[in-house]
């Protein structure tokens, strides 16, 4: 596909790139955004822009330090993400284009019902020619702003750029833009190392590619680790990616003039809406050990998860919660929905489905997952 086909186009602004080098907001790189958007849209091409951004105009504004508490963060949000759809809003306004603020939390994705329903509303966007401009409520969702030390519990976004990856997942984009204060993937830390290498194209993502990955960059809460697991998730949907510099001048244009800058991810096998949601979009509770015979039949075989091959359950969770299967040296390999919560599943485990009955008194299915329900990672 050539870039300028791409007709549903999600587009990622990260922190840095909406800032200049003292910190302020850069209107001038946001309407120069702006500007080369609305060329696209009156095209006909559907755009969806993730923004970063809200803490640090909020902090700005109320001259706090937003690394002070949890409490300062969520103040600096509520003021910040006024300020900065007010200008997406006043930008937009100059070229007649519609404009709708979404504030999102996990929420709305882990719960199956909220996450078709937000499906709907975006897609009704869309056929109006509006331009959503999505945002994690930050002043209510905590999980981005504070992270978790849980080593059980996974929530399904703690950053824009994931964030960005479920909603191009969700409305089957064919493309996702992530602009950084970055050319693309490196093949060493370029800010270390002069001699790294920049990787135009990954068709891929393979343990190599995702050793490239550093640590968040300064001032941003994702780095290059989250934009490939935001990768990772684009490409199993179908759809492409691309990793530019968005302090570069005429950056979008210059994509979609078929220019030759960034990193392209392309897409691989691509995974159901069901399974989406169970791999990406969920928040994790709990994690089911296994033996390498029940691994072997779940990636191998296709076959459901049964309590005989469970080595170990982690972590508290209910019946139709989603968990994460893993190996017996503890490495992830697929996610799925339980059909017993984590206290039944304890008792079951290692046992055979013929003697489910004998030890919880009852007996819904004779998997702990069933292969429907299991999306491979």
């Amino acid at each position: 596909m050539k870039i300028n086909d791409a007709k549903r186009i999600v587009f990622k602004f990260g922190t840095n790139v909406l800032r200049n080098e003292n910190r302020e907001i850069s209107l001038s790189r946001i309407y120069s955004f702006i500007e080369e958007i609305s060329k696209l849209h009156r095209q006909g091409k559907e755009i969806i822009i993730v923004t970063s951004g809200a803490v640090g105009l909020g902090a700005k504004r109320l001259d706090v330090n937003s690394s002070e508490s949890l409490s300062i963060k969520q103040a600096c949000a509520a003021v910040g993400q006024c300020q900065l759809m007010s200008i997406y809003e006043d930008g937009f306004n100059k070229y007649s284009v519609n404009t709708a603020q979404i504030l999102l939390t996990e929420d709305d994705f882990t719960n199956r019902v909220k996450y078709l329903s937000l499906n709907n509303v975006l897609n009704t966007l869309l056929e109006l020619k509006v331009i959503p401009v999505i945002n994690q409520n930050d002043t209510v969702s905590t999980s981005e702003l504070e992270g978790t030390d849980n080593p059980v519990y996974g929530v399904s976004f703690s950053d824009n750029d994931k964030l960005s990856a479920l909603v191009a997942s969700k409305l089957d984009a064919d493309l996702l833009v992530i602009l950084s204060d970055i050319d693309g993937l490196y093949d060493d830390n370029p800010k270390e190392n002069a001699n790294a290498h920049l990787i135009s194209e990954v068709k891929e993502l393979t343990e190599e590619i995702e050793r490239y990955a550093q640590s968040a960059s300064k001032g941003g809460r994702g780095g290059m680790r989250t934009k490939l697991q935001a990768a990772k998730v684009v490409t199993h949907s179908g759809g492409y990616v691309i990793i530019a510099n968005g302090k570069s001048p005429q950056i979008i244009t210059r994509l979609f003039s078929e220019e030759k800058t960034g990193t392209v991810f392309y897409p691989v096998e691509q995974l159901s809406q069901k399974r989406r949601w169970i791999a990406y979009a969920t928040n994790i509770t709990g994690q089911i050990i296994v033996n390498l015979g029940a691994k072997k039949a779940v990636v191998e075989e296709n076959k459901s998860l049964l309590p005989i091959g469970v080595l170990k359950i982690n972590g508290c969770f209910d019946c139709g919660d989603v968990v994460s299967i893993l190996d017996e040296n503890k490495n992830e390999f697929a996610r799925g929905i339980a059909n017993y919560n984590s206290i039944d599943c304890s008792k079951i485990a290692g046992k055979h489905s013929d003697n489910i009955y004998e030890i919880l008194g009852h007996k819904n299915y004779d998997a702990i997952i069933t292969k429907d329900n299991i999306a491979l990672l």
